[in-house]
């Protein structure tokens, strides 16, 4: 569980996308959140698809690797996919029996969110594939910083994000273990139907949430031992230095950007 689930991990790579400044990949990939939505015919979600693969080859990430790490977000992919089938209406319709039916209307809609939220996800695992967390959070931090004149506590919230995406890896290292004790004594967890599997797995949140619970609280102790005080002003120790790459890569936006409202009225 833990080698297939890579969505807040970090690759230490060389590569032109992990040397870039934190805070730009954040608003590069805030941006191509935002453009995705626009999405609305096959042209532009190819188009977008294409940015992606560029970006996967400066980072050096492999696809089949990214999607791999993504597997177990299969299952709300299929799910959202189903519910656009079954209750969005508009086109031909192909199945009908009783209150049920099926329309083409429903399959395109399906694709379209499928593929908005699998972009989405890719571009954030790419993001934090080619970004230390620490990194990550210095960003957030930087970029924030004008709202803590309307007295919005983002050092809090940094630290908040630094610590969820630390935790992330952990818990699945966590469920690895609980998964293989299971195991041991005799519970059957890869196999059987998807209702079987599903019905299996429900042993393991309790034990889950109770070593989560247990691990912030000894991270609450550690940091209050530490003298951790909430309101002191801070500085920093690493400094993030913005080069000319960095402002190329978010004036690609506009490019991208243009090209993509070119698409609008191409597809279906």
């Amino acid at each position: 569980m833990k080698n297939k689930f890579i969505i807040g991990r970090y690759l230490p790579l060389d590569s032109m996308i992990h040397n870039l400044d934190p805070r730009a990949k954040l608003s590069f990939v805030f941006f191509y959140i935002i453009l995705v939505f626009f999405c609305h015919n096959f042209a532009m979600y190819g188009w977008m698809l294409l940015i992606l693969l560029i970006l996967m080859y400066c980072s050096k990430i492999k696809l089949f690797y990214l999607l791999k790490g993504l597997t177990p977000i299969l299952f709300f992919l299929i799910f959202t996919f189903l519910m656009h089938l079954f209750l969005t209406k508009g086109g031909t319709v192909l199945f009908q029996w009783k209150f049920i039916s099926i329309e083409t209307g429903g399959i395109i809609e399906g694709i379209y969110i499928c593929c908005r939220l699998m972009f989405i996800m890719m571009i954030s695992t790419i993001m934090t594939l080619t970004t230390s967390p620490i990194a990550l959070t210095d960003a957030f931090d930087k970029i924030l910083a004008p709202l803590r004149y309307v007295k919005i506590p983002v050092q809090q919230l940094s630290m908040m994000m630094s610590i969820a995406l630390r935790f992330i890896p952990t818990l699945m290292e966590e469920l690895d273990k609980i998964i293989l004790a299971q195991k041991s004594r005799g519970s059957e967890i890869s196999s059987g139907t998807i209702g079987q599997r599903i019905k299996a797995f429900i042993p393991l949140l309790i034990p889950l949430f109770i070593s989560a619970f247990q691990r912030a609280e000894d991270l609450a102790i550690a940091m209050e031992v530490r003298g951790y005080d909430v309101k002191a002003k801070r500085t920093s120790y690493r400094k993030l230095k913005w080069h000319w790459k960095d402002t190329l890569l978010i004036f690609l936006l506009i490019p991208i950007a243009v090209v993509l409202f070119a698409l609008k009225n191409i597809g279906v």
